[in-house]
């Protein structure tokens, strides 16, 4: 390689060496006799400053030396005589790769509105908030590979394209060659699938846990990681078409030992990013800390960004059952007094995201895994438990999101498993596959899922979840 990344430099400084740059310039600042060129090539949220005379370049070059455009830098390193970086490049050639019309470049070194950055998202990753974003997030992906390598799991591609719905709920994309104006029907007047690629309905998977259900029950420890679709139409800052799941699932573990292994994963991801995330997290929490001031006091978080990592780092997660939460939600000052948007008032009622943050940010005030959810309210392979009113299921539950992992012990009896199906009307002529893993050698097992955009939104401090994922797919939006 002919040239040398500026995270690089700025870590092992080459000072009165001749080195060459490349990236892409920030700003351009100065007076007739010499410029100032901040160069970033997104190795680093941090600039290399850039010292060209005009006098040695010709303005037609400077000119051409604007906000966006891609050059080529030459020169010796040198001790930086301004504040703000301690080296900085005497460019000796510089080389104009690529042009930008500072009049038609929408990304001007101006403050942008997230909004207007999200019309522009092929774009907004040259930005310093973004490019953070996206450093941290390849992180964050290397740190889970390494967390279950080094503890013998194995990954397990599941497939994207399936004919089942996970959770039961319906709310699938339809994958489909069939001509939309004129499809096959049958005698009934109904869209005859099996003329259809698949010969039946196919779909864009919402998990591959039951999937992964099937590999646990041969190698014991594995874990998906792959995109998933859910056609909820649904445009809040949590909700995503598609998004990417961490989908965990062992045989031999229960309910306990699920739990154990989640606390775990996610305490080591997040100790993951304050260790080697440092000054992309110091520039978010200052962008968060910031924004925050034009906040009421009561809508501005009680810690920082850096203080929510380390308190989920360095505090061991509370326990309590459903039964427990909704007793303290019942008795809780906001449910008296009616200002909790959706009211507790009885035992059965799905806990809202209002309710989460109370429990982790006022009551507990540290993460909680909440377990033994109404069975009625949780999806059909969980275990019923032996009350015969629950089941063995778990929610993790973040200060400033809410749940950020939702798992459960598997049902393995097969008369119940199917009594459960029957409950939520899932055909078992479709899921033979399935049931076979308790027909032959079933055991329990256990699993969760991390939805990876909602972990990026915890450990990055952002409030959208449309800003953690590169290209965000919602209803209406499916640009690029």
């Amino acid at each position: 390689m002919d040239y040398i990344r500026i995270k690089e430099l700025l870590d092992q400084p080459k000072t009165g060496e001749t080195v060459t740059v490349k990236g892409w310039v920030k700003t351009r600042r100065g007076s007739k006799q010499v410029n100032f060129i901040a160069l970033n090539d997104g190795s680093t949220i941090h600039n290399l400053q850039i010292v060209a005379e005009t006098e040695k370049f010709g303005e037609e070059l400077i000119k051409k030396i604007t906000t966006g455009a891609c050059l080529s830098v030459t020169g010796e390193v040198v001790e930086s005589k301004g504040s703000g970086q301690a080296i900085e490049i005497l460019g000796e050639n510089i080389d104009v790769l690529g042009e930008s019309d500072p009049e038609k470049f929408p990304l001007q070194p101006k403050k942008h509105s997230l909004e207007f950055l999200r019309e522009k998202a092929h774009l907004r990753v040259r930005t310093t908030t973004f490019g953070a974003i996206y450093r941290i997030r390849h992180a964050m992906i290397f740190a889970v590979h390494k967390f279950f390598n080094d503890r013998g799991f194995f990954n397990v591609h599941t497939p994207i394209l399936t004919s089942s719905d996970a959770e039961g709920a319906g709310e699938m994309f339809r994958v489909t060659t069939l001509d939309p104006k004129n499809p096959p029907l049958t005698e009934d007047g109904e869209v005859d699938w099996k003329e259809d690629f698949f010969e039946k309905q196919a779909n864009l998977t919402v998990s591959g846990q039951l999937e992964g259900e099937l590999s646990a029950l041969a190698l014991g420890n594995i874990y998906t990681f792959g995109p998933t679709f859910r056609a909820e139409n649904s445009n809040t800052t949590r909700h995503l078409a598609e998004f990417w799941m961490i989908e965990p699932e062992m045989a031999f573990h229960d309910l306990k030992d699920n739990a154990e292994l989640a606390e775990d994963f996610l305490k080591y991801l997040v100790n993951y990013a304050l260790e080697n995330c440092e000054d992309d997290l110091n520039f978010l929490a200052k962008r968060e800390e910031d924004e925050n001031k034009n906040k009421p006091a009561n809508e501005r978080p009680a810690l920082s960004l850096l203080e929510r990592l380390k308190m989920v780092r360095d505090n061991d997660f509370a326990f309590c059952t459903y039964t427990e939460a909704i007793d303290i939600l019942k008795n809780s000052k906001p449910n008296k007094k009616k200002k909790f948007n959706y009211p507790v008032d009885e035992w059965g009622v799905d806990m809202q995201s209002e309710h989460e943050k109370y429990l982790v940010e006022k009551h507990f005030k540290k993460p909680v895994i909440v377990t033994d959810y109404p069975k009625d309210i949780k999806a059909f392979y969980m275990r019923v438990n032996d009350d015969n009113k629950t089941v063995a299921a778990m929610d993790i539950l973040f200060p400033g999101i809410g749940e950020i992992v939702g798992g459960s012990q598997r049902e393995e009896r097969m008369d119940i498993l199917t009594s459960r199906m029957k409950d939520f009307n899932i055909e078992e002529e479709h899921m033979q596959w399935y049931l076979d893993t308790r027909r032959f050698g079933s055991c329990v097992h256990s699993g969760f899922g991390l939805g990876f955009e909602r972990l990026m939104l915890f450990v990055t401090g952002m409030t959208n979840i449309r800003d953690v994922i590169p290209f965000p797919r919602t209803p209406g939006n499916c640009e690029f």
